[in-house]
């Protein structure tokens, strides 16, 4: 009689569960189920979900605005933050519905070190994107920059309840804390 081969068994066990996963991972299709992702336990997941808004963020519909959103970024990434700032002002003024415009603009003010600015665009962006993870850890860089620790710490909360995943917002939740934040929480 043959002994049982039990040392084997768990490993294709444990092969078939992983081709299992693989094979049943859904991935989102819209931005709706993005959001979903984001909440998530699968780290990897929620990083293509990541990728996904900002791609459906990024985008306007229109042609003329996106064309100043282009530019907008090409100026910000060649550091010339006057020009980015200018184009993205122009971009709002011609689709002010268009939150990325808004938050982008906040970051070239970050940059420029125009928090109070940038903390008004971060508003405008949550404003017309409740779900804006990005604008709310912004927004909370700004009030860290400037010791508001306890507006800080919400807005980093706020970007948490969002996507969980955002390392840096908690580890800057954590510093705000440290610095008299609380909870960061208004009652």
């Amino acid at each position: 009689m043959e002994e049982p081969r039990s040392r084997p068994l768990p490993r294709i066990l444990k092969l078939n569960f992983e081709l299992l996963k693989l094979a049943t991972m859904s991935y989102p299709t819209n931005e709706q189920e993005a959001l979903i992702a984001l909440k998530g336990d699968d780290a990897e997941l929620a990083a293509t979900a990541e990728a996904m808004l900002w791609g459906i963020w990024c985008r306007s519909g229109d042609a003329e605005a996106d064309r100043l959103f282009r530019a907008g970024v090409d100026a910000m990434q060649n550091r010339k933050l006057e020009e980015a700032e200018e184009l993205f002002g122009c971009l709002i003024e011609r689709l002010p519905v268009f939150a990325e415009g808004w938050n982008k603009r906040a970051t070239v003010r970050y940059l420029r070190k125009n928090f109070k600015g940038s903390i008004a665009d971060c508003q405008q962006t949550l404003a017309r994107n409740a779900n804006h993870f990005g604008a709310a850890a912004g927004q909370g860089l700004c009030h860290l920059t400037v010791s508001e620790f306890r507006e800080a710490a919400m807005c980093f909360r706020r970007a948490l309840e969002i996507h969980p995943h955002l390392d840096a917002a908690r580890h800057n939740l954590s510093v705000a804390e440290a610095e008299g934040g609380g909870s960061g929480y208004l009652n």
